[in-house]
């Protein structure tokens, strides 16, 4: 499921692929879209914003993606076949001599001036992985309503950027809470962003995201070997979504 810490590894990927190279193939296959012509221009850089993903391309123009639930952009050397899944799923294509860049099911992708960015990602709160992160902000944010249950206060992106269902169960195991207690309610809440970039920054690198509860229902906890238990809530969007949480571990005062 991409978060954060997926995003910045699939930026990382594209930036190491395309970047200082001249497009020798571009296709946009989304209506909007579909006329956009890249090919002559170099590729500047990808960047992750945290789950939005920004190719810089030159000529004052930004490609931006997400992936939301299962988009991907995969990586191709030169006549190597793609894998990715269907054709009719392929959303961009950018290719250069030596790779080719293939967006499967992407839900967002525009194209945009540069100096526009702000249009899609001028919303978000500091990112967790990038230059940009202030725990400050952060807190503060977070605190803006400190009636709102920690969980759905994580998942908003306006108040950092980065977390996404996984790390929302995650952090709360880590701090010991339900993600419904309200955030007001949480005892030393400047943990709740130091324990957010610990958690990411430790994923960053990691080929394989270590969870230590997420997708684990009626398994053992890792702490006191309680089963643990998962419930349906909806996150800010009103998507159906699942929550993982120990019952010792995290007492709750609801459930």
């Amino acid at each position: 499921m991409p978060e954060g810490d997926t995003v910045y590894q699939a930026a990382r990927r594209l930036h190491t692929a395309l970047a200082g190279q001249v497009l020798t193939r571009s296709d946009l296959r989304v209506p909007r879209f579909a006329t956009a012509d890249l090919t002559g221009r170099a590729v500047l850089d990808v960047t992750p914003r945290g789950k939005h993903l920004l190719t810089r391309i030159e000529g004052g123009l930004t490609l931006h993606s997400h992936l939301r639930m299962d988009g991907s952009w995969r990586i191709f050397a030169a006549g190597e076949r793609w894998n990715g899944g269907p054709a009719h799923q392929i959303r961009a294509i950018l290719a250069n001599a030596g790779h080719t860049a293939v967006g499967y099911r992407l839900p967002v992708l525009e194209l945009l001036r540069t100096r526009d960015e702000t249009k899609a990602v001028g919303h978000l709160g500091p990112d967790l992985l990038g230059p940009d992160w202030d725990a400050e902000i952060a807190l503060r944010n977070l605190l803006s309503d400190p009636g709102r249950p920690l969980g759905q206060a994580l998942l908003d992106q306006r108040n950092l950027a980065g977390v996404g269902n996984v790390f929302k169960s995650e952090i709360c195991f880590a701090l010991r809470v339900v993600p419904w207690l309200e955030i007001g309610q949480l005892p030393a809440p400047e943990r709740v962003v130091d324990t957010a970039k610990r958690l990411l920054e430790a994923n960053k690198d990691r080929p394989v995201r270590q969870a230590y509860i997420y997708g684990r229902a009626n398994r053992p906890c890792p702490r006191c070997r309680t089963p643990i238990r998962t419930t349906m809530e909806r996150d800010p969007q009103g998507r159906e979504r699942p929550t993982y949480w120990c019952p010792t571990c995290q007492p709750s005062p609801t459930l």
